[in-house]
């Protein structure tokens, strides 16, 4: 048995704090890096002028693509929430330090579970 696949393997994201652009670049770069539950027809929608917007999507880390995972520019700091295991979420935030400057701004651990919220911006 794999220790690796003894972890679960995914994590889940809340963008936030952006505009849809800047949503979609983050959503299209980590499913670049990692299979996702999102489809490449998903596009984030801005529903909404006056409420602030939150777009969702789940990432298997044990599959990943680091050969693709390259810088990507934002035009603006964009609200990342990751939550899953330990495991996967660190393997899930070192690959968002290869393609962002990565800021914590708060973490919460569990018996389970990690929480990371993060401000990412272009490197």
């Amino acid at each position: 048995m794999n220790a690796e696949r003894s972890h679960p393997e995914t994590v889940s994201v809340e963008i936030s704090g952006c505009s849809k652009e800047d949503a979609r670049v983050v959503f299209d770069a980590l499913s670049h890096c990692f299979t996702s539950d999102r489809g490449p027809e998903e596009v984030p929608q801005q529903l909404s002028e006056t409420r602030p917007m939150v777009w969702l999507g789940t990432y298997d880390v044990a599959d990943s693509h680091p050969v693709s995972c390259s810088p990507v520019r934002l035009s603006s700091p964009v609200l990342a929430d990751v939550q899953g295991g330990y495991w996967a979420v660190d393997r899930f935030r070192h690959t968002l330090d290869s393609m962002f400057t990565v800021h914590e701004t708060c973490t919460a651990s569990g018996d389970q579970e990690r929480d990371l919220h993060l401000r990412l911006e272009s490197r």
